[in-house]
């Protein structure tokens, strides 16, 4: 049978009913949610069921939603790849903001190691289970994680650049 979006999403949601949401295919590729902890298990049903075979993680990254509540301000995003049927999948779960940690992945894949450091380096996402999580591009001794949108990108007082230059409406500064 071949491998397609449809039936990859109708045996996960067979598998595993309500901790797999959101189904989107945002150009062809199947995309979904999957509550933060399930993420090993369904992981590990991708890669072992023989009709899935998801055997390659392509990536594995984090995000900041700052606005978001705050049991879904960070995120780990996972990418998986079928070789033989040429099938991508993405995959989110959301953590919460004032602990956001996960299960790590490096038991099924080797290659999750340097990527979950990364990300843990970036965003300070823990990955439970991992078996070297310390800082991987930045210094030890940096207190902060420089991915997450914790600051300002610009400062507010600017006034030498004009905004409608950039596709945005003026700033409108408040005086107290």
């Amino acid at each position: 049978m071949m491998l397609t979006n449809e039936l990859v999403q109708q045996k996960l949601t067979a598998q595993f009913g309500e901790a797999i949401t959101a189904f989107e295919e945002p150009w062809g590729m199947l995309t979904f949610e999957v509550k933060s902890s399930k993420v090993l298990e369904v992981m590990q049903w991708l890669r072992d069921n023989e009709e899935m075979g998801f055997t390659f993680l392509t990536d594995v990254c984090g995000a900041h939603f700052p606005d978001n509540t705050v049991e879904r301000q960070f995120a780990t995003i996972y990418h998986m790849h079928n070789w033989v049927a040429n099938v991508r999948i993405r995959f989110k779960a959301f953590l919460h903001g004032e602990n956001p940690e996960v299960q790590s992945v490096t038991s099924l894949f080797n290659s999750a190691n340097w990527q979950e450091r990364e990300t843990y380096d970036f965003y300070g996402i823990t990955f439970k289970g991992h078996p070297d999580l310390k800082r991987i591009l930045n210094m030890d001794e940096m207190v902060s994680f420089p991915l997450r949108k914790e600051y300002p990108l610009e400062d507010a007082g600017r006034t030498d650049k004009d905004d409608r230059y950039f596709g945005r409406e003026p700033q409108k500064l408040s005086v107290n």
